[in-house]
């Protein structure tokens, strides 16, 4: 893939204040926890001081941001109420009168721009699936018709559909698409020019997920928020919205499974957390933009994991370290480190020379593959062939790893065999997911099964496809 240039400035640690040795106190930790972290980057005093990619994962490859696409989101309704083309007290029902149910409740009528973005139109849980039930083809319209139980401005709920019906809002007033507004009026003047949609079935972006970037572009995101809109000498975005959006408009509710949550209950913005310190954005799996304006921080990071675990480390290692006296010395050994840090591939031995063929288990548990479908194991240079059933042909390295784009979005992929059972990790690497396949020679069973399902659904072909189009699986 080519490089891009350069975002943000590049120093070391201790030039910028930062104690190398909390930076691998970080690292640690989350190692210590098992965290699948798939990049980080720190950026204190606007200049990038650590940054680093586990293999496979690398710099150049946009990453699928899940739920952090919210607060891109909430900056496109901002660009649209500066232009003066939408305010928050806009209703759902005057901006777009033809997704209005016959039957709407008179709560219904009142859902403004300000409930949409709070989260708080009186939704007791998250309304997605059942308004795509209630309206297959018009979720605006099935977001209308699910019952509200509390009043409208008094609770907070986590509601995918109040994001993608600012982003329908928003394309509506402007008259244009949500990724074309934000090119050109964010990406393209601070030099992003690989963001990344997926879409409904229909066409248009999801707004509330579906955004892919690279990390530094999320850092700069990041960066432009702490410095109130201003990219360089411009003003992207009204410093007014940044710091109406980034602070607390509503309290956010513990999470109902009892799961730690010190950073997601502190309150809820416009489209972002409110922290202990700072505020952030965040996306399914751990998909994190953090903000600490007090000190002059941002974190970014994308990860197979969970965002507390992130959150922990960086308050509780991370900025000790801030204004604390480094070393040369210490800034060498951590860059040294990140440039090393790597996933490992799948330990065993080649045997170039045994091929095998064996059946999707149906009763595999996530799996990715439909059951009895056929799976092929062919040596090829120093690696293999794996070909699932008939679409889908998958490049696999030994030792290293190996890319290939069978069905327009890449796999980056490493196996070996283990005794009679080949194993392979495929990482579908735009995301924070992987498959592992593994195949008995002698049973003639195989199982592929996901690290963690996506959230858009388990069928693999559906993820290898570019662009994706879907919506959520109804249950």
């Amino acid at each position: 893939m080519r490089s891009q240039p350069a975002l943000l400035p590049r120093s070391t640690p201790t030039a910028s204040g930062v104690s190398s040795r909390s930076i691998a106190a970080l690292l640690d930790r989350l190692e210590a926890q098992s965290a699948e972290l798939h990049s980080i980057m720190v950026v204190r005093n606007g200049h990038v001081v650590a940054e680093g990619w586990w293999a496979p994962y690398s710099a150049e490859r946009p990453h699928l941001l899940y739920s952090l696409t919210k607060s891109f989101t909430s900056v496109a309704v901002g660009l649209a109420i500066a232009d003066g083309l939408l305010s928050l007290d806009d209703r759902v029902v005057d901006v777009l009168p033809e997704h209005v149910p016959a039957d709407i409740s008179a709560q219904g009528r009142r859902i403004t721009v300000h409930h949409l973005l709070s989260m708080t139109a009186g939704h007791s849980t998250d309304s997605l699936d059942e308004a795509w039930q209630l309206e297959p083809g018009d979720l605006v319209k099935g977001f209308l018709r699910v019952p509200f139980p509390e009043p409208e401005g008094t609770r907070h709920t986590y509601d995918n559909a109040t994001t993608f019906i600012l982003a329908r809002m928003v394309e509506r007033v402007t008259g244009r698409g949500l990724p074309e507004l934000l090119d050109d009026r964010l990406f393209k003047p601070m030099g992003i020019d690989h963001a990344e949609w997926d879409r409904v079935a229909g066409g248009a972006a999801f707004g509330f997920h579906g955004l892919h970037l690279t990390t530094e572009a999320v850092a700069a995101f990041g960066e432009l928020l702490l410095r109130g809109g201003l990219w360089r000498d411009r003003q992207l975005v009204p410093r007014e919205w940044v710091e109406l959006a980034t602070r607390r408009h509503i309290d956010s509710l513990p999470f109902e499974d009892g799961s730690d949550d010190a950073d997601f209950s502190r309150g809820y913005g416009y489209q972002f957390w409110m922290s202990r310190h700072g505020y952030h954005g965040h996306g399914a799996f751990g998909q994190q933009c953090v903000v600490v304006p007090s000190h002059d921080l941002v974190v970014a990071v994308t990860a197979q994991g969970e965002a507390q675990d992130v959150l922990d480390a960086i308050w509780e290692c991370l900025l000790p370290g801030l204004d604390e006296a480094g070393s040369t010395h210490d800034d060498q050994i951590l860059a040294d480190r990140l440039r090393r840090l790597s996933l490992a591939p799948v330990p065993g031995s080649a045997d170039p020379s045994r091929c095998a063929t064996a059946r999707i288990d149906a009763s595999a548990e996530d799996s990715a593959l439909p059951g009895a479908t056929t799976v092929t194991v062919e040596p090829v240079d120093g690696g293999w062939h794996l070909q699932l059933g008939q679409s889908i042909k998958v490049a696999v390295g030994h030792g290293e790893w190996r890319e290939s784009s069978p069905l327009g979005r890449p796999v980056v992929a490493a196996g070996a065999w283990q005794g009679d059972t080949f194993v392979a990790d495929l990482y579908v690497i735009t995301t924070p997911h992987r498959v592992r396949l593994v195949l008995d020679a002698g049973a003639g069973t195989a199982a592929a099964t996901w690290s963690t399902v996506p959230l858009t659904g388990p069928r693999l072909e559906l993820h290898l496809r570019s662009p994706l189009m879907t919506r959520p699986d109804v249950a």
